[in-house]
């Protein structure tokens, strides 16, 4: 095999590593501060970090991309706050597997946008749903918690973005997109976390999710997660999945990272002292069958040459 597509094979796995571990991260930052306060600080920095390579990209944006990245901003800014908040009412693993899903409802969506899918789709979609019910508690309602809930929510603005960013990265420059997204999310973020809207609301917010507040001595405890959210999540994470995937093939790419909701498993297990019981094992093995069942048209037709896949991460 192509040495190029070995190092980037390895290079989306590293990828794939990182986004799952992340869940980790997100997972332990709210034992300091709130999902705000995380998300506009993560992914403010990881804006940042993106400026310089999207300064340096050769495609030129035009006017559209303000427009492009307020709407994928705010959508990921949905998507992000949800898996954020739920995450501290579920486990790391659940987290992964449960955000996943926006890999299944993506084609599924796609057909009402007049595109068409065949039926690898709809047995991707019955493994993952199959699957989903296992995770959440299977027979026994009283397991469900409204963390898993509010992930599978994000899940669905998660694959509205994707759709966001299939329409607008045809017009766009994919890196300034990243870029500005991120930045319109982290500042919607550090608004929200500013007004402190659910202690306004009447929530006991600051004791059940972390201080809304950008209290110094809550940040520097935070630091680790904040600073692996932001630089290696967002900023490193994505330029490594950016230089891969110019020689990896989509299919390696697609399969790949869908391996991350499998890390985030790992990383709860090995870090959070996680014990997933074995029906939620067995829901997610499920869950990932049905995630690379989505992906059979990559695995099946996979072009030699350099591989430009079209797997979008948040």
């Amino acid at each position: 095999m192509n040495k190029k597509i070995v190092g980037a094979d390895i290079l989306l796995g590293l990828t794939a590593c990182i986004w799952g571990f992340a869940f980790v991260a997100q997972r332990v930052s709210m034992d300091y501060i709130g999902p705000f306060t995380y998300n506009s600080i993560r992914y403010l920095i990881g804006g940042f970090l993106l400026i310089p390579l999207a300064a340096l990209s050769r495609k030129k944006s035009g006017g559209n991309i303000i427009w492009a990245s307020i709407a994928t901003g705010s959508c990921l800014f949905a998507g992000a706050s949800l898996q954020q908040i739920g995450v501290f009412w579920t486990s790391a693993g659940n987290s992964g597997f449960l955000t996943s899903i926006y890999v299944v409802l993506v084609p599924v969506f796609g057909i009402f946008l007049g595109k068409k899918t065949g039926l690898q789709t709809w047995v991707g979609a019955a493994l993952a749903f199959f699957g989903l019910f296992f995770v959440i508690g299977g027979v026994n309602l009283n397991n469900i918690n409204r963390g898993d809930i509010l992930t599978i929510i994000g899940g669905v603005f998660w694959a509205f973005h994707v759709l966001l960013i299939d329409s607008f990265v045809k017009k766009t420059n994919a890196v300034q997109l990243a870029c500005g997204q991120s930045i319109v999310c982290g500042l919607i973020s550090l608004a929200l976390a500013r007004a402190d809207i659910f202690g306004q609301a009447g929530f006991t917010f600051g004791e059940e999710l972390g201080s809304p507040d950008f209290n110094p001595a809550m940040l520097l405890s935070a630091a680790v997660p904040i600073i692996y959210g932001g630089v290696f999540s967002v900023g490193a994470a994505y330029t490594l999945q950016i230089i891969a995937q110019q020689y990896a093939p989509p299919a390696h790419a697609s399969v790949i990272l869908c391996m991350e909701s499998v890390f985030a498993a790992l990383g709860g297990m090995l870090l959070l002292a996680e014990r997933p019981a074995p029906p939620v094992l067995f829901g997610f093995a499920l869950m990932l069958s049905g995630t690379l069942a989505t992906q059979w048209d990559a695995l099946v037709k996979t072009p030699l040459q350099n591989g430009r896949g079209e797997h979008r991460r948040r």
